[in-house]
């Protein structure tokens, strides 16, 4: 059915957590079976359920009821998934996972630099992607096991070199007071150096903590998402002094971070 937005409810799951159940995901996706298939089996695992067909259906569904998570194809007839990310991501931090039938690693790169907060390859496993909405969501929450990202005292405000990161709102607020949004990509990028400033951390470290998986020995991706939040925060891109490249190493946050707590 091209250009609605269709829901369903999912039905609670034995051992599934309260705010699990509420979840509700978006799926965007041109091939009606993928839709029905990928719906039923979110919702035997307790997600409410949109679908939509097309760029109008998706704006449709956003426009009418609360979203937590897209899942968006890449391949979509008119406006393709990689820009229909670039929208959403002009005014809006809702976590998308991308679907895509291609595997060359630069269009995941591409994925990831139009604001996709992670992306999986057709063919794959339906469990695979309940496991990446999960973690993906997980991650939109904020890092909550160390550093200034701990529940016992959970920081309101974090200042480096000249910004300031506003943890409720996720933006960036400079010195002289201008605000400074940040896609989600971004601010969990932002957040890793800031609980581990002074540490190198090489690709593979940054790539682990942002997805929570292994890299392909070929996915260069972060460099790409290092470059944009470099573009947010630097003065000089071309010779950055808060997040810096360490040869044959890595990268780190070069500047002292202080925390204001709540």
């Amino acid at each position: 059915m091209r250009g609605l937005c269709q829901e369903r409810s999912g039905t609670q799951v034995s051992g599934l957590k309260a705010d699990e159940q509420k979840t509700h995901v978006l799926i965007v996706d041109d091939d009606n079976d993928i839709r029905l298939l990928l719906s039923e089996f979110l919702e035997g695992n307790g997600l409410c359920v949109s679908q939509a067909a097309d760029g109008n259906a998706m704006r449709e569904c956003l426009a009418s009821r609360h979203i937590d998570l897209i899942v968006l194809d890449l391949n979509l007839p008119g406006e393709d998934g990689l820009s229909l990310c670039r929208q959403l991501r002009s005014g809006s931090n809702l976590p998308v996972i991308m679907l895509t039938a291609k595997t060359n690693p630069l269009d995941r790169v591409i994925g990831l630099e139009m604001g996709a907060d992670d992306y999986i390859c057709k063919p794959f496993e339906p469990l695979e992607l309940l496991s990446r909405i999960r973690s993906v969501l997980r991650r939109a929450q904020g890092p909550t096991d160390n550093g200034v990202g701990s529940k016992s005292s959970a920081p309101a405000r974090i200042h480096f070199a000249n910004w300031t990161l506003d943890i409720t709102a996720r933006h960036l607020i400079s010195e002289k007071g201008v605000i400074v949004s940040l896609s989600g990509a971004e601010y969990r990028l932002l957040r890793i150096f800031l609980d581990h400033p002074n540490r190198v951390l090489n690709r593979d470290q940054l790539m682990d903590l942002i997805h929570g998986r292994d890299t392909t020995p070929f996915d260069r991706s972060i460099d790409l998402q290092v470059s944009r939040l470099r573009q947010r925060v630097e003065g000089d891109t071309k010779s950055p002094s808060i997040i810096k490249t360490v040869r044959n190493e890595g990268y780190v946050l070069a500047t002292p971070v202080k925390v204001e707590r709540q």
